[in-house]
């Protein structure tokens, strides 16, 4: 409080500044104050545009990816699927565990589902 609006908590406490303001000043801290960084960890360094930013660059990884699998040689070795960019907190969570590829249905089970 004091470092940006020059305004000492205390003041709270003696009566020499109002509930409603000082509420109003805590929701308006910046990025970079020291409570937004004890509430919201390190992603309060990321904004908007840095997520974005990041998801643009994973869905091109990935469509190169998609380009270079389906055009390599049946022989060639398998190409590794690109890492995400790690965004702040990430770290501490389980990465998203995709899907198994579904097996085509046999014969019999297409005849039985449709009759």
């Amino acid at each position: 409080m004091l470092r940006h609006y020059g305004v000492d908590l205390l003041d709270w406490h003696r009566g020499l500044l109002s509930s409603r303001r000082l509420s109003v000043l805590l929701q308006h801290l910046p990025r970079d104050s020291a409570t937004a960084r004890e509430l919201h960890g390190e992603s309060v360094d990321w904004s908007v545009t840095d997520y974005l930013l990041a998801t643009v660059v994973d869905q091109l990884a990935e469509a190169n990816w998609m380009f270079a699998t389906v055009n390599r040689d049946e022989d060639a070795e398998s190409i590794d699927f690109p890492e995400p960019v790690p965004r702040p907190g990430a770290d501490h969570e389980e990465p998203a565990a995709r899907p198994a590829p579904r097996q085509q249905p046999s014969a019999l089970e297409l005849a039985q589902f449709f009759g």
